[in-house]
């Protein structure tokens, strides 16, 4: 949760982190979870965070 809330705290949304406990003979819930995860983000579009600014020349 430490780590969660100090991203959170820099500006990374809650959406794009997440933890879960999956057993490698757990295929099936890996692919779920994923699925899950890849949806949030795709619905949270690009991380303005991120994602690199063009310098400005003075």
């Amino acid at each position: 949760m430490l780590l969660k809330n100090l991203l959170e705290h820099i500006g990374l949304e809650p959406g794009r982190l997440h933890f879960s406990w999956i057993s490698s003979a757990e295929a099936a819930k890996f692919v779920e979870v994923a699925n899950e995860v890849n949806q949030v983000v795709e619905e949270l579009g690009p991380a303005r965070f991120l994602v690199k600014r063009k310098a400005r020349v003075a």
